[in-house]
């Protein structure tokens, strides 16, 4: 299993125009998680810490993630 690392410029890809999306439950807070549609991934980072760059996932690695926080299962 391969684990998820932050982006890095040799990854190829380009973050400049993405477009970063914070949870409604965030309450307009800057102490979130914000997602980036990508195409076949998607860019999650934690808005209290840009610095450590964005965690680049697979679609299907996010709609899993969801749905198990959905379900409320521990992480």
């Amino acid at each position: 299993m391969t684990k998820a690392r932050p982006a890095a410029p040799s990854d190829g890809i380009d973050l400049s125009q993405a477009r970063w999306r914070k949870s409604s439950y965030s309450g307009g807070a800057n102490d979130c998680v914000e997602l980036a549609d990508l195409g076949v991934h998607v860019a999650v980072r934690d808005s209290k810490a840009l610095e450590r760059g964005p965690l680049i996932l697979g679609r299907s690695a996010v709609a899993m993630l969801v749905a198990a926080v959905a379900c409320g299962e521990p992480g």
